[in-house]
């Protein structure tokens, strides 16, 4: 037996029954469901479109760092349109969890005021206090 077998083999052991079981996932999507602050749709349509929307938008940086694609303004606004995408993505995830696109750019304000008092530092992206995440 190969050692990719083995390997697909110790995914299958490490995987949890929720991703593996589609009544397990309904079960834990519905659970989910029963809290009033969120939608599970919208909030599964948001991160799945988030990242694929990331995807598009990286592919095009991707091929002309990598494959020697011009930056021209064709590929300027094809990038555009994906950030546009991405935008529309995660404003759904706000709506999911209840909250106004103005209280999640506002906390995401107070977050990073917090971590950089004095402007970016590499130290405070890499040494984190305890509470922030």
């Amino acid at each position: 037996m190969s050692k990719i077998n083995d390997y697909a083999k110790f995914v299958d052991t490490t995987t949890s029954n929720e991703s593996k079981d589609f009544l397990a996932f309904i079960g834990s999507t519905s659970k989910l469901e029963s809290h009033d602050s969120i939608n599970v749709a919208r909030v599964m349509t948001s991160a799945i479109g988030m990242l694929a929307e990331s995807g598009e938008f990286t592919e095009i940086l991707k091929k002309m760092v990598f494959q020697g694609k011009e930056f021209n303004e064709a590929n300027r606004f094809h990038m555009k349109r994906e950030l546009g995408d991405i935008l529309w993505y995660w404003i759904q995830g706000c709506i999911a969890l209840g909250y106004t696109p103005d209280e999640v750019m506002d906390e995401n304000i107070k977050k990073l005021e917090a971590r950089y008092p004095n402007g970016f530092e590499v130290s405070k992206s890499e040494v984190r206090a305890d509470n922030d995440i």
